[in-house]
């Protein structure tokens, strides 16, 4: 199944992240050309100030010089290996260790330095669509994990019901799946609770010891 490319970025907002020297209006002029805005964070100590609790996914796209090493901090998230929003890595210096710190950042696009106007939205289209890609196909795969446990719960529910009611597998799942219907709840979710529910505390009532005292009485302990 494919997914829908995004080809308009009207109402979008470019954070650019470098320092002003001029070859920056290009880039300026092409976003305002394609209906997106430009700001300029201020860079105090060489940490660019950005409201990161405050950056959009589907408006913001970060645009990030990679001649400023360690200008931005943004957590990327370890399970996906995605940014909060899409990067667009400015090269200019194509040094390794550069580049690789874009990478880490995120970025699925890059552009270089000076900005010839032309490049701006094949950099824009490329950078934005491969992130929405990547977040699809990291939803896709938590979906698909979600149901690989669930559908263990299912089997774990049914030979317990099989054990505990004397049914054959048939008759058990066949009684499961009547039951979370009438739970109105999915298989897997109504199954992870059958077996929740039937989970056995460990028995200590009949952990006791005794010690004889004096008189033949024995107390526990």
């Amino acid at each position: 199944m494919s997914s829908r490319l995004l080809q308009n970025f009207k109402g979008g907002r470019a954070i650019v992240v470098t320092r002003r020297g001029g070859w920056e209006s290009t880039l300026e002029t092409t976003l305002a050309k394609l209906g997106v805005s430009t700001e300029y964070p201020e860079i105090i100590d060489g940490r660019a100030q950005i409201d990161v609790v405050g950056l959009q996914a589907d408006r913001d796209i970060l645009f990030v010089d990679g001649d400023l090493e360690g200008a931005v901090a943004i957590e990327v998230s370890p399970a996906s290996r995605l940014p909060p929003v899409p990067v667009i890595g400015l090269v200019g210096v194509e040094a390794p260790s550069r580049l690789k710190a874009l990478v880490n950042l995120g970025a699925t696009s890059f552009l270089r330095k000076p900005v010839h106007g032309g490049a701006v939205y094949t950099s824009l289209f490329m950078g934005i669509n491969q992130f929405l890609l990547r977040s699809e196909m990291y939803e896709r795969l938590q979906v698909l994990e979600e149901r690989r446990r669930g559908r263990r719960a299912v089997i774990r529910a049914v030979i317990l019901l099989m054990q505990q009611g004397g049914l054959d597998e048939e008759g058990a799942y066949s009684q499961l799946r009547r039951d979370s219907m009438r739970a109105r709840q999915n298989m897997e979710l109504y199954c992870e609770e059958f077996l929740s529910k039937r989970a056995k505390p460990p028995d200590t009532s009949s952990r006791t010891t005794g010690i004889t005292l004096q008189g033949g009485k024995k107390q526990a302990i």
